[in-house]
Order: C-alpha cells, then sequence, then structure tokens
C-alpha cells in the first residue's frame, strides 16, 4: 500500500514537471528563454518545451503596436517663453532580445529620450512657430527617437504633441488676439454686405433710369408718329378742298363759256381760282402768260376804284 502511494505521487511529480517544461506561446507575444542564466533563444508562436531547472523564460515580449501617453513636460522656446507639453508615443517592439538585454527600463528610457529631444527641438523655435508647427515637431521627433531606440529592438512608429500649454498671460494675449482677429473678420463680412447692396441700389437705379429714357423715347417716337398722321391728313384735307375748289371754279368756266361769255371774262375767273387755290397760304404763285395781261387790268382797275 505504501509502495502504491509512493508510485502515484512520483507520477504526479512527473506530471507536474513535464507540464511545467511545456509552454505555449500566443500570437503577437514573443518569450525570451535562458538556460543557466544566458541567452539561449527566443520563442515565437506556438508550443515549446523547455529543459527543468536549467531553463527559463525571462521576459515575455509583447509584438503589438504600444501606445504611452508621458506627462506634460516644461520646455523653453527660442524666445524664452516655459510653456508644458505632453506626447504621445507609438512604439513597437521588433527585437525581444535587444529588448530584453539592451536597457534596464525601456519604457522610462523612452520617456527621458522624448523629454530630452523634445527641448531640443523646441529651443530651436519661437512660441508662433512652436504653435503653428505641430507636424514638423512630430516628424524630427519620430525620426530622432526611432534612430536612438534601434540598439534596444524598439521602432518608433509616430510620435503626437497631445497638448501644447503656454503660460497663463500668453493664453490670455491670444484669446484677445483671436477675439480682436474675429471683429475685424466681422467688420470686414458687414462692410463687402453693405458694398454688394449699394452697388445692387444703384444698380436698380441705373436700370430704372434706362427703362424710363427707353419709354420717352418710345412715347416721344409715338407722338412724332402721331403728328405726322394729323399734319398727312391735314394735307390730304387741304388738297382735297383745293381739289373741289378748282372743280367748283372750272365748272363755273365751262357754264360761263356755254353761257357765252366773252375771253377777258374767262381769264378773269381763272385768275380768281388761283387766289382761292393759293388760300393765303402760298407764298408765291406761278401765273400763266396767257392771264397775266388780264391780272394787270384787274389790278389797274382795283387802285382806281381805291382812289
Amino acid at each position: 500500500m505504501l509502495g502504491f502511494m509512493i508510485f502515484v505521487i512520483l507520477v504526479v511529480l512527473l506530471v507536474a514537471l513535464f507540464a511545467s517544461c511545456v509552454k505555449i506561446v500566443p500570437q503577437a507575444h514573443a518569450y525570451v528563454v535562458e538556460r543557466l542564466g544566458a541567452y539561449q533563444g527566443t520563442w515565437s508562436v506556438g508550443m515549446h518545451i523547455k529543459m527543468p531547472i536549467f531553463d527559463k523564460v525571462a521576459r515575455r515580449v509583447v509584438l503589438k503596436e504600444q501606445v504611452v501617453d508621458f506627462a506634460p513636460q516644461p520646455v523653453i522656446t527660442k524666445d524664452n517663453v516655459t510653456m508644458r507639453i505632453d506626447t504621445v508615443v507609438f512604439f513597437q517592439i521588433t527585437d525581444p532580445k535587444l529588448f530584453t538585454y539592451g536597457v534596464e527600463n525601456p519604457i522610462m528610457a523612452i520617456e527621458n529620450l522624448t523629454a530630452t529631444t523634445l527641448r531640443n527641438i523646441i529651443g530651436e523655435l519661437e512660441l508662433d512657430q512652436t504653435l503653428t508647427s505641430r507636424e514638423t515637431i512630430n516628424t524630427k521627433m519620430r525620426a530622432s527617437l526611432d534612430e536612438a531606440t534601434d540598439p534596444w529592438g524598439i521602432k518608433v512608429n509616430r510620435v503626437e504633441l497631445k497638448n501644447i500649454i503656454p503660460p497663463a498671460e500668453i493664453q490670455n494675449s491670444m484669446e484677445r488676439q483671436m477675439k480682436a482677429e474675429r471683429e475685424r473678420r466681422e467688420a470686414v463680412t458687414r462692410a463687402e454686405g453693405e458694398k454688394k447692396a449699394s452697388v445692387t441700389v444703384a444698380e436698380g437705379k441705373k436700370a430704372a433710369a434706362i427703362l424710363e429714357a427707353e419709354a420717352e423715347k418710345q412715347s416721344a417716337i409715338l407722338r412724332a408718329e402721331a403728328q405726322k398722321e394729323k399734319m398727312i391728313r391735314e394735307a390730304e384735307g387741304q388738297a382735297e378742298a383745293i381739289m373741289k375748289v378748282q372743280q367748283a371754279t372750272a365748272d363755273g368756266i365751262r357754264m360761263l363759256r356755254e353761257a357765252g361769255a366773252d375771253e377777258a371774262v374767262l381769264k378773269l375767273k381763272s385768275l380768281e381760282a388761283f387766289a382761292k387755290a393759293a388760300d393765303g397760304q402760298a407764298t408765291k404763285i406761278i401765273i400763266p402768260s396767257e392771264i397775266q395781261g388780264i391780272a394787270g387790268l384787274a389790278s389797274s382797275v382795283k387802285e382806281f376804284v381805291a382812289k
């Protein structure tokens, strides 16, 4: 009975010892193994068996990209303005062996290296450049940190300035400047609006004046055409009246001739017909030669009667 119990205990110990020697490395991880204190190898993803007592897992390394947010660091710009800047570093372990044996505390080393690099870069910039050159600062810091962390088996993928905190008086000055700039833009916008409104009103008045002038022109044209038509109608009426007078005179002369009147009477009636045809409107009358003699005789008789 005692022997059976001892056998069972030995079996359990052997199983436990074997289980302790079997290691399964998960995805995106790596194990650094030492044998008797010396580096033995790096286990990647999968199942591995180590020698009992002699081998041990010195460090379990995460190969995923990691993010470290460092506390704000005081820095001084080129124009002697002290501000606080906190940074975020994105890094990834590329060599577990160098990461394990390259530096004692990698995260603290990265933090201190980030602070010194940031002070060096900001020290070459003035305040305004610091506030407007985030991308440039990020690029310079990433390149510097990536180069410095290569011996530690670390690759710095990206560095971001999370916050830039200037002194309180600088913040107040910036706020006043921003307020003044907003007021200036508002004044410019208002002036441009008033200018556009004035231009619109002027264009409206111009269009109204053009329309009014066009209407006056059309009215004048219509009045002239109406006056022309009136004059034409009056001229036609006068011509018709003259034609009637001449027709009546011609009828009278024909009647006198039919009645046996002599040549002198006929010529006198023709002269009266010319006088009526003129009707005081003509300034010059051309009398045929046949009745000029009788016209002179009539003038003499008229002068004699006047005496």
